[in-house]
C-alpha cells in the first residue's frame, strides 16, 4: 500500500502528535491503517516531516528511524497518543500513562545518548519525536489540545478563541459538513 504524506498529514501542531496521528481510523478496528506498517513509510515520513511539521524549524532536516529502532519508535508514538489522548478527554494526567511516556522518553534520548551537542544532523525521527513530546509536556499548549470528531486525530488549536474544531477544515471539515448535507436532503426526500 502507497500512502502520500500531504500537508492534511501534519495538521497536529506538533511532531509528536503528528507521529501519533500515523494511525488512522485508530479505533475501528476493521479501517484502521498504520502508516508505519509499510517500511518504507519511515524513510518517506521523515523526509515530509522535514517540511510540512509545524516543528520544521526545529527540525529542518529529518532522518528516518533506523530499522532496529523501529520497534521502539513504535512504542513511542502509542506512549505520546496514550498520554495526549487521556489528558485532552479527561483535564488531568493519568500517572501511570505519563510514568510510560516519559520510560519512553528516556530510552529514545539513551538510545542516543553518544552524540554530543543539540544532535545528530540530519536528527532521527524518533529523537525529534521525543523531544517534540517533552517539550509539549511543558508546554502551554496541552491545554489547548483536541481530538478531531471526524477522524480522531490528536491536535492543537492555536486559534484566537480557541474555536477550531477539526484537524483539517479543508479535508475533516468538509467531510462533516457534506455528511449533514447528505443526511438533510435524505430526510427531505423521505417526508
Amino acid at each position: 500500500m502507497t500512502f502520500q504524506w500531504t500537508p492534511h498529514r501534519f495538521t497536529g501542531g506538533a511532531l509528536a502528535l503528528d507521529v501519533a496521528n500515523s494511525v488512522i481510523l485508530r479505533f475501528d478496528e476493521k479501517r484502521r491503517t498504520d502508516r508505519f506498517a509499510v517500511p518504507e513509510q519511515f524513510g518517506a515520513f521523515a523526509e515530509a516531516a522535514s517540511e510540512l511539521s509545524a516543528e520544521r524549524t526545529d527540525f529542518p532536516d529529518l532522518a528516518p528511524v533506523e530499522d532496529r529502532r523501529k520497534a521502539d519508535f513504535i512504542g513511542l508514538r502509542e506512549a505520546i497518543d496514550a498520554h495526549f489522548r487521556h489528558r485532552t478527554l479527561h483535564g488531568a494526567d493519568d500517572h501511570r500513562l505519563v510514568a510510560g511516556l516519559l520510560g519512553r522518553l528516556s530510552a529514545t534520548f539513551a538510545a542516543h545518548a553518544g552524540n554530543s551537542g543539540p544532535g545528530p544532523d540530519p536528527c532521527p525521527v524518533d529523537l525529534a519525536t521525543a523531544r517534540s513530546a517533552l517539550k509539549l509536556i511543558a508546554s502551554p499548549d496541552t491545554e489547548r489540545l483536541k481530538i478531531c470528531p471526524n477522524c480522531e486525530w490528536l491536535f492543537i488549536d492555536r486559534s484566537k478563541n480557541q474555536s477550531r474544531t477539526w484537524c483539517d477544515m479543508s479535508v475533516c471539515g468538509n467531510r462533516a459538513k457534506a455528511r449533514l448535507h447528505y443526511k438533510k436532503k435524505r430526510r427531505e426526500a423521505s417526508r
